[in-house]
């Protein structure tokens, strides 16, 4: 193998759900009362390719209902279970007005993101290895009694702690990807 070649295999893993920082534990949990979909792809389907690093990588759109009226923001939480090493932490969004229905690319006005696990704040694609069996990818919506209090940028475990005290509801959605 060229070390050109070299190089690339060890970016494309680092970046994908082959490298960068795990976390120990999976999201919490809470009772699951809201419907969350993406007009981008079918629950349990295939994540078209423009959302993963095989296109343009960006997060696909989603949309939701049955948030309850209590609720004082909403949090995103979005994880690859079947990562080598560990859950892979693809992107944490909060503070998303409780009004709100869904997103399209861009996050409303005040949402904070927190680092991902490529160790960059916001978004990253699906991106499992080349060769494993399909990765699924856990699109988690999350009512919050009241908002995390957390600063941009914080890490994956940090949300996750925040959210355990804070989650009343949520919503899951599950999309599967292989390269």
């Amino acid at each position: 193998m060229s070390r050109c070649s070299l190089v690339l295999v060890v970016v494309v893993v680092a970046c994908g759900c082959g490298g960068g920082s795990t976390v120990e534990s999976p999201p919490p949990a809470a009772p699951e009362r809201i419907r969350l979909e993406s007009p981008g792809f079918q629950a349990k389907g295939t994540i078209p390719e423009r959302f993963t690093c095989s296109g343009k990588g960006t997060p696909p759109p989603l949309r939701w209902s049955g948030v309850p009226q209590a609720v004082r923001s909403l949090a995103l939480v979005v994880t690859d279970p079947d990562a080598p090493g560990g859950t892979f932490v693809h992107w944490t969004a909060w503070d998303l007005p409780p009004h709100s229905r869904g997103v399209a690319g861009r996050l409303p006005a005040g949402a904070r993101e927190g680092k991902n696990s490529s160790g960059d704040t916001g978004w990253t694609p699906p991106c499992p290895p080349g060769g494993d069996s399909p990765h699924r990818y856990v699109f988690s919506l999350y009512a919050l009694s009241k908002s995390l209090g957390l600063e941009s940028g914080a890490p994956p475990e940090d949300v996750f702690r925040a959210l355990r005290s804070h989650a009343t509801v949520r919503g899951r959605l599950t999309g599967r990807f292989g390269r």
